[in-house]
């Protein structure tokens, strides 16, 4: 049996993603890089959260027994340390401070961990068991 999580935290998870997700995307409105940069890191971010919401319904499905193939379940979670990856080595090789590095980095990383609690409490909150 689940139990539905408290709206404080349901609240908490839309107030963390709306962080890393608008903190990110400010960030890179305002940010001097060229267009194309700007679209890699907004691509990035959102393959990410797509990524990270499959791996976390792929994980819940197969624990309540509902069928999730090898493949897919391996998609997501390549997919997901893939936009990692692509954050990591895009901010390594950029040309910006070391505080804009780490902004991003956390901002993202903030976003990701959010899109996985309200997405866990979307999933619980339609539960009725």
């Amino acid at each position: 049996m689940n139990q539905k999580p408290s709206m404080a935290f349901v609240g908490a998870s839309w107030v963390a993603l709306g962080a890393g997700m608008f903190g990110f995307l400010i960030g890179l409105w305002r940010s001097d890089m060229q267009l194309n940069e700007k679209g890699f890191y907004f691509t990035v971010l959102m393959y990410g959260l797509f990524a990270v919401v499959s791996v976390q319904k792929s994980v819940r499905d197969r624990l309540d027994g509902v069928p999730v193939t090898d493949i897919y379940y391996g998609i997501c979670w390549f997919s997901t340390i893939l936009a990692i990856v692509l954050l990591t080595v895009g901010l390594w090789n950029a040309t910006l401070l070391p505080s804009e590095k780490g902004f991003y980095a956390f901002a993202f990383l903030l976003a990701l961990f959010a899109a996985i609690a309200v997405q866990k409490n979307t999933r619980d909150g339609q539960s009725t068991t």
